[in-house]
């Protein structure tokens, strides 16, 4: 089925989290002539590292619709990051580029890490995506194997975000983030960001009034 209005895409599920690859290309998408330098790229395989030149346009694609999702200063700001807070800063990528990782996110993610148990399971993460299908025609059509995918990729996200453990299938916040990382979602107008990355709401305080 054509995806007509659907706000959905299971094109993620075709690459990764990705944060290296994004880190090598940024001076291409940076600069003036970034459709040119991508183009070129996807011929000479100098930074994406890609072995088939079908992979590189896939990932190509995708790296662009993210670097696309944020303003310009966010990813000039993320360069001087460390690899935690880089972490974190994919996430927040991928929560303003993908509307199905934001609905996980905000639908249950945020919901079971204020239960009792922070347990999250890829059951979870399919039942919501079934209570999605049942009002978009468009995900409803994917095949079972596209939503488990779909459904393990955001758990993989999670994971390599920081804030989840695949063995334990326990969610927690992220560990070695210096609260000035956190501040930074604050000073740019994104605070809600900081819920997103499982703070309680005393620390989101207390980093709101740091932050500068």
């Amino acid at each position: 089925m054509k995806k007509d209005n659907s706000p959905y895409t299971a094109a993620f599920t075709g690459c990764s989290f990705m944060m290296y690859e994004m880190i090598r290309m940024l001076p291409l998408f940076l600069a003036s002539n970034a459709d040119e330098l991508v183009k070129k790229e996807i011929e000479e395989n100098q930074y994406m590292m890609v072995n088939s030149i079908a992979s590189r346009k896939k990932y190509g694609s995708e790296l662009k619709r993210r670097f696309h999702a944020v303003p310009p200063s966010f990813w000039h700001d993320f360069l001087s990051w460390d690899e935690p807070a880089q972490r974190l800063g994919m996430l927040y990528v991928l929560l303003n580029t993908y509307r199905l990782i934001l609905d996980f996110h905000l639908n249950v993610t945020f919901r079971k890490w204020n239960s009792i148990h922070h347990a999250l399971s890829l059951n979870d993460i399919t039942m919501e995506l079934s209570q999605i299908a049942a009002h978009d025609a468009f995900v409803d059509s994917w095949s079972d194997n596209t939503k488990n995918r779909v459904a393990s990729a955001y758990l993989t996200f999670l994971n390599q975000a920081g804030l989840y453990d695949r063995r334990s299938m326990e969610l927690h916040p992220a560990s070695g983030i210096d609260r000035a990382a956190y501040a930074y979602y604050v000073n740019i107008g994104q605070e809600w960001f900081l819920e997103a990355c499982l703070l309680y709401p005393y620390e989101i305080e207390e980093i709101k009034q740091t932050a500068l």
